[in-house]
């Protein structure tokens, strides 16, 4: 049953981002210093200007009006370079918290347990991984630099345009209280508006991948109509999310516009007045003017900040719900386990409403082959799954030792129990460093003997992908199993894709590396429980027969009747 990955809430989405913020703090002292400096010089070119006038409407000399000028000229110049050294420092902190995050992000999610990732929507974390974590790495890159440079900015002209005359300032904030109630009301319907384009966003993902990885079954069953309505209906939801989120943006953007206009206005209008009545000098109008005009430059940049913002906060939130997902129990370390599995009465469910496994109870023993048996759905690889630890039984126990399996650290269970499947994942890398995933101190010695187990005929350093077809990839996992060197083996199916050659080749080459192991083989073909020193009979989650195969073709059970219908000769043993 899938579910969404959960959602970090405000709280913990600006914890996350003081934490980033203070993993670099030298850096971002560096850009509110730097920017700082930036906005004071800026100041002064505003009013030198007004002294120029004032000076000109006293009748100054043109040599002071020269060295005025050539002061705001030196000043301006100084802004730019000091601004330009602010966004170079907070662009380079920007790189490194937005790497910061990724790599948070993957940690987290190879740290998934393997019940969790199993049961998630491939498209909620594939689109987290990259269109959530990309666009929460642009905004740290870019944001951070700018939103600071404009707030100290703003914060400059504001206090300047107080200090020069608080008549003249106050009037410029009280024209400015229409962009505030503006940005408070849209921050207040963002957050849900901007969450629900991520969680659409990611249903069309899951959409698209579910029915691109399925496209033979889809193809095989005629389901093209029915995932085509799917992948519809998803589209709509992400269309509506997002007209959504447009509609905020067509009431904010014409409000502020408006709203940034009236300061200036209102201050002309006020400042004539007292000029008029020789309350204020001409100079300190014209200088509170051009600070107020300059304010609009950087809250005209919080304005679109504030909406890319909301986005990257929605993003934010999602890349760090993985946080929220509880933690496995802590693995216990354990020493001299010996070699023997042991199940009882385990029971399982994947839903927590039904059990798919029931009352199982199995004593596997060191070097014993066992054949797990059993139609479609019988629970054959639920139950590799707990013996192999990945997933832990709702009631009962697995134990290696009296210890559970799924309690042991993954490097110690792996040194017990490794599960092979059909399913494997080959690295764009060298065939070397695809092997030394499994044992990272391998010399070229033990990884070439490794792929001659298995068959494999090829060159360590060969680059090998995902163009490497079925049968490579399932004979270098193969070799991984054995770099790890487990005492238990559990075979589910592994060699299926294989040709018949070199299939037959590589169980041939398995079986001296293995000769001595515990091997427990899930068997989809018959002939594999034929060989095995026993056979386990699994049908609606339980556990109806074992035994050798002699024993259970003649008692006539269930295996009995699967190995006369497979066979076709009710008297062959």
């Amino acid at each position: 049953m899938s579910k969404q990955l959960p959602v970090a809430g405000a709280a913990e989405v600006r914890a996350a981002a003081m934490r980033d913020l203070g993993a670099d703090r030298r850096a971002v002292v560096g850009v509110v210093v730097v920017n700082g400096l930036a906005s004071a010089a800026g100041l002064v070119a505003p009013w030198l200007l007004g002294r120029i006038i004032d000076t000109i409407r006293a009748g100054g000399g043109l040599s002071t009006v020269d060295r005025l000028a050539f002061a705001a000229l030196v000043f301006t110049v100084v802004q730019t370079v000091l601004s330009w050294w602010a966004l170079k420092i907070g662009y380079r902190f920007g790189e490194r918290t937005a790497a910061r995050v990724r790599e948070r992000f993957l940690a987290r999610t190879l740290a998934l347990p393997p019940r969790e990732a199993d049961h998630l929507p491939a498209g909620d974390l594939i689109a987290r991984g990259s269109t959530d974590a990309s666009l929460v790495a642009s905004t740290l890159r870019s944001a951070v630099p700018e939103v600071l440079v404009a707030l100290m900015h703003a914060l400059f002209l504001i206090v300047a345009v107080l200090v020069l005359d608080p008549r003249l300032g106050l009037c410029g904030l009280v024209c400015l209280l229409g962009a505030g109630a503006a940005v408070r009301w849209y921050l207040r319907r963002a957050r849900p508006a901007y969450l629900a384009v991520g969680a659409t966003n990611a249903d069309l993902t899951d959409a698209v991948v579910s029915t691109a990885k399925g496209a033979r079954t889809v193809e095989l069953l005629g389901l093209e109509a029915r995932r085509s309505e799917v992948t519809e209906s998803a589209v709509a939801r992400t269309v509506t999310a997002r007209l959504d989120t447009l509609w905020l943006r067509t009431v904010l953007f014409p409000w502020v516009d408006v709203s940034l206009a009236l300061p200036v206005a209102g201050v002309l209008l006020v400042g004539g007045a007292l000029y008029a009545d020789d309350l204020v000098s001409l100079g300190a109008v014209v200088t509170a003017t051009v600070y107020l005009r300059q304010l609009v430059g950087p809250l005209d940049t919080l304005m679109l900040w504030i909406e890319q913002l909301q986005g990257a906060a929605a993003s934010y939130a999602r890349v760090e719900g993985l946080a929220d997902i509880p933690e496995p129990r802590p693995a216990v370390a354990a020493q001299d386990l010996g070699d023997r599995i042991q199940v009882r009465d385990a029971h399982f469910s994947y839903t927590g409403v039904r059990d798919v496994l029931r009352g199982i109870d199995l004593l596997v023993q060191p070097g014993e082959r066992l054949a797990i048996v059993g139609t479609s759905g019988a629970g054959k690889s639920t139950l590799a799954r707990l013996l192999a630890g990945l997933d832990r039984p709702r009631t009962g126990s697995v134990t290696i030792g009296g210890t559970p399996v799924a309690d042991l650290p993954p490097e110690q269970l792996r040194e017990h129990v490794v599960l092979i499947t059909q399913e494997h994942h080959v690295f764009h890398d060298t065939v070397r460093d695809n092997l030394l995933i499994a044992k990272p101190e391998a010399t070229d010695e033990e990884l070439a003997a490794a792929l001659e187990a298995v068959g494999w005929r090829g060159d360590l350093d060969a680059e090998v992908g995902s163009d490497l077809d079925d049968a490579g990839a399932q004979q270098l996992s193969l070799a991984r199993v054995v770099l790890a060197d487990p005492h238990t083996l559990i075979l589910d199916e592994a060699t299926a894709l294989l040709d018949p050659t070199t299939a037959r080749r590589t169980e041939q080459s398995l079986a001296g590396v293995l000769r001595g192991r515990t091997v427990i083989a899930i068997a989809h073909r018959l002939q594999t429980a034929h060989d095995a020193d026993r056979i386990a009979v699994m049908e609606a989650g339980e556990l109806v027969e074992l035994g050798t195969h002699d024993e259970l073709v003649s008692a006539g059970g269930v295996y009995g009747q699967l190995w006369r219908a497979w066979h076709g000769d009710p008297a062959e043993r």
